[in-house]
């Protein structure tokens, strides 16, 4: 099972959704407090194993309703994802892909990872 690396920062805190492997699958914002950071968290062990994926790189794609990923290219042509709640609120990202079948099992261990893992501090 997946963990959540929360640590502090500058500005708040932030957490890391790693895989088993320990590699970062997805990240946060950065959050005011430590509780809106733990929210954070209780929101993608909720949202990601239900969430629809809606790729947004294929022309007129089906919009799908939130919770969602949506998969998108950045502006230097590599694969992302975006996790979305049922608010339509943006509550982890991904690392650029090269390819999108990368960026798709992103999102599968994120929905594998995601449910119940335990929060480490760091």
């Amino acid at each position: 099972m997946g963990k959540y690396a929360m640590k502090a920062t500058n500005s708040g805190f932030k957490f890391d959704l790693l895989a088993t492997n320990g590699q970062i699958i997805a990240s946060s914002q950065v959050y005011a407090s430590e509780a809106a950071c733990r929210n954070g968290i209780a929101s993608v062990a909720k949202n990601a194993p239900e969430a629809a994926v809606e790729d947004q790189t294929v022309e007129g794609y089906a919009v799908e309703k939130n919770p969602k990923f949506e998969l998108y290219t950045d502006k230097a042509g590599e694969y992302r994802f975006r996790l979305k709640a049922t608010n339509g609120q943006i509550i982890a990202v991904s690392e650029g892909y090269k390819t999108m079948a990368s960026c798709k099992n992103g999102v599968e261990s994120v929905k594998r990872n995601a449910p119940d893992p335990q929060i480490v501090e760091q």
